[in-house]
This record gives structure tokens, sequence and C-alpha cells, in this order.
């Protein structure tokens, strides 16, 4: 017998077809009229399908009626309409087969509610609650439409690599891959010998795939990545996660207007896609996380997002009147303070604040003619601040190879880098925008380790 999804049973479509639907209980009930209710779910859909079983199945009083919540199931049989409030449909089971018990003594998802942060003790079971499956699926959601967008657009998709040589960002912060026996090491107690390391040299996760994706930009003209980013960044706060997924366009013969506009229409296409393909699990956000997210997704979607420079929004700042926790000063980076202020209250709409003094952006972002800010961009959101950080991209050596000794880097350990601009150098843009900062947004989730799989961050990485 063909198998039909929970997602597709549910359609009135369905009615009178013989399938077969599978996935695991969520609750049990039992009639005094000789039958039993089966809430089932295959994660295809935040609602669940009802099984209507009869106590004439074979194995009704010596299994079905000993399902409890996480046992998993395949259940046979017509799909018919329901007279159940909130549901179109139902399978009336002529079969049911058992796969997996689950003691409801020991189960840890008996219970109904749990804290999220309790729920992340069981990483692998939590995708099977309600919330954390609509995540899921926004996610994916969200995913596809990144990839559907760029690819409409006839950019290429480059797999740039997760372990590299280069400092994107210069902060630092970075985990080390080595195959040296650090115990040994510590026990003789000298520095390491990077000639017998496995790359002959300090090796890192990558915390950005930009400057690899540049050199694929300056060859073939539009492409992306998406994949995992790294930060060894010891903070334990909602906003941080050590392993996260970063999408990056390159564009060659891009310049700042262009690079907003390319920002400001994959947020807006996510958003539209999220909304129309996910909407049960947007509604259930909006009724039971936050119940502003529904009206903003919506907003975003339909406003154009204002464009303003630094200088301006530090004067916007400096004379609302209010008394911040940092006190906004030219020359300082804006917080997440400044940030909301400027998206919920000054401007009430997305802003896309531009040309940042150059003092506090890392050293590939291209400088202005005043000499004191560079081309950079950050779109704001509200509720969270940045979702998108990019720039102009310094495509003049003399002043690139400056830049680097600004901040202190070796331009030789860039050599390739540098290369791009001796060797027919374009103007190019790009930006970077955290996957997990879009699904927050979109979900209301207010901790950031609740909208990846498995979070990695100090002192967790067990599952």
């Amino acid at each position: 017998m063909q198998r039909i999804l929970v997602r597709d049973a549910r359609n009135a479509a369905a009615i009178g077809q013989q399938r077969r639907i599978s996935g695991w209980v969520r609750t049990r009930r039992d009639s005094k009229g000789g039958f039993s209710f089966i809430e089932l779910n295959d994660g295809t859909s935040l609602a669940n399908l009802q099984i209507v079983a009869d106590a004439s199945l074979t194995n009704y009083e010596s299994e079905i009626k000993r399902l409890a919540p996480g046992c998993s199931l395949s259940a046979e049989g017509e799909i018919k309409s329901s007279g159940g409030k909130g549901q179109a449909t139902e399978l009336h089971a002529s079969r049911i087969v058992v796969h997996g018990w689950a003691d409801p003594e020991t189960y840890p998802l008996q219970k109904k509610h749990h804290s999220f942060e309790k729920l992340r003790e069981w990483a692998h079971l939590r995708p099977r609650t309600n919330t954390l499956g609509a995540v899921a699926r926004v996610r994916n959601c969200a995913s596809r439409s990144i990839h559907n967008y760029f690819q409409e657009q006839d950019f290429l998709y480059v797999h740039t690599p997760i372990i590299t040589a280069s400092d994107c960002e210069g902060a630092g912060e970075m985990f080390k891959v080595t195959t040296l026996d650090l115990e040994a090491l510590a026990k003789q107690s000298r520095p390491p010998d990077y000639a017998l390391d496995f790359f002959e040299r300090p090796a890192f996760l990558t915390v950005s795939g930009q400057l690899e994706a540049e050199t694929y930009a300056t060859a073939l003209g539009r492409v992306y990545t998406f994949g995992p980013t790294f930060r060894a960044e010891n903070s334990n706060t909602s906003r941080h996660l050590a392993e996260f997924w970063m999408v990056e366009p390159e564009v060659a013969f891009n310049e700042l207007p262009e690079n907003m506009e390319l920002a400001e229409g994959l947020i807006k296409r996510i958003f539209r896609d999220v909304l129309d393909r996910c909407g049960e699990d947007i509604a259930f956000f909006n009724e039971r996380i936050d119940n502003t997210v529904l009206a903003t997704l919506t907003g975003i979607v339909e406003s154009p997002f204002e464009r303003i420079t630094y200088t301006d929004a530090m004067a916007l700042l400096e004379s609302s009147g209010r008394k911040f926790d940092y006190q906004p000063s030219w020359g300082q980076d804006l917080q997440a303070e400044h940030e909301r202020y400027l998206t919920e209250e000054a401007i009430k709409r997305p802003v896309i604040v531009y040309d940042y003094p150059r003092g506090i952006k890392p050293f590939y972002m291209r400088v202005n003619e005043d000499g004191r800010t560079v081309r950079a961009m950050d779109v704001l959101v509200p509720k969270v601040g940045e979702i998108i950080g990019g720039s102009q991209r310094e495509e003049r050596l003399d002043v690139l190879t400056q830049r680097m000794g600004e901040q202190g880097l070796n331009p030789d350990a860039y050599w390739w880098y540098l290369d791009l601009r001796r060797f027919g150098t374009v103007p190019h843009a790009g930006f970077g925008l955290g996957l997990e900062r879009v699904v927050q947004f979109m979900t209301g989730m207010a901790n950031i380790r609740d909208v990846i799989p498995f979070p990695r961050t100090p002192g967790n990485a067990e599952f």
C-alpha cells in the first residue's frame, strides 16, 4: 500500500484513498465504544493525523492499547472525513504495525511541558516537540529560499574550505586544527613545531568563506557560499554560537548600492517564502512564542528598507534624548540597543547603515574618498538588530596593503588575496547573513541555541 505523509493526508483531497501512514505517537485515548484514537505525527506538519483503531484489530489488546507517546508505528486503512474539531480527515485503520516502543516511565518527553533550556539536554529527542519541529521546517524553508534566490540570478554555489590558514576578520578568535600530540607537548613544556603538523603550518576552522569566495567572484562573476563557520569566542549569551551557518555572496563589478539591493532582496525573499510555505508554523510561533512575529514579517516584506549613513545614524542616536547603556559616539561601533532604537523607534522599519569609520572595520572594506570611512553596510531589523553585514571590497592593491599594515596583518600571508588585485582587479562587493539570526527572527525564539539542531557553545559538544 502506498505511503502518504501526514501533511498530505490532512488534506480533504485525500478522502477515500487507501493509504499507509507512518510516524510517532503523540497521544492515545481509548473509547468505551471499543476503539482507540491515536494522534500520529511524522514531522511534515505541525498538526497530527488521527488514527482510529477498532477493537477488531488482531493486535488491539496486545499492542495498540499499550501505545504511549514516542512509540513508532505504521497504520494502513482508508482516509475518511473527520467530525473532530480542527481536523478535516482521519485514517480508519485496517492494520497497525508497531515498529518501536517507548517506555512512558523513562521517555523524557512524556511530560507535556519542558523549558527550552531543559530540552537542550535532549538535543537528540527535542525535534519531536511541536516547537523544535516547527523551527526545523522554517529553517529548511529559509535554506531552500536562499538557494533559489541566488540560483535564479545565475549565481554559482561555491564550496569554500572549512579548514583555513587565513583569518578573515582579524579577531584571532579561531579554533585551531592540528594532529600534533598536545598532551605530549604540554608535558615537555615546549611550543609546537608546526613543521611536524599535518598542514605544516598553523591551521584553523574558518570564520568566513569570504576571502576564498572572492577568488571565484573575480573569475566567474557571481558566486555564493552557504556553510558552517566557527568562532572560538567564550561567550555564553543567547546570541552567540561557536558553530553557525553563513550565507556569503560575492559579486564582481558590484558596488555598495547594488550590494544593498541584493541584501534587501534576499531578506524579503526568505520572509515571503516562509510566510507562503510555512504559514501553519508561523501561526504557531505567533500564538505561542511571540505575538508580533506575523505582523513583523509581513511588514518587512511590504516595506522598503531605509538607507542611512553611519554619521547620520549616530546623529539620530545622540539627539534622541535616550539614556543608553553605551552612550553613542562617532567612531564607536553600534551596539544592539542602538540598532533596535533605530529600527523600532526612530525609523520604525528595517535600516541599512553604511559608510562606517575605517578604524572599526576589517582591512578588506573599500576606503571612501574622505579617508575616514569605508564602504561598509549593516542591515538592521527590529528586535534583533544586525542581520547582515557586508561591504564593497577594497580592489586597490596599494590601499589594501596599507590597510593590512594598519591592522597588524602580514601581507605575505595573504599573497594570493593580493594577487586578485595584481591581475585584473575589479570593483566587487558582498555580505554575510547568519542563518540562525534569520531563523531566530522569523520564529521569535529567544535563544539562538534553539534554532540550530545541535548548538555548539562553551562546554557543550556532546551531541
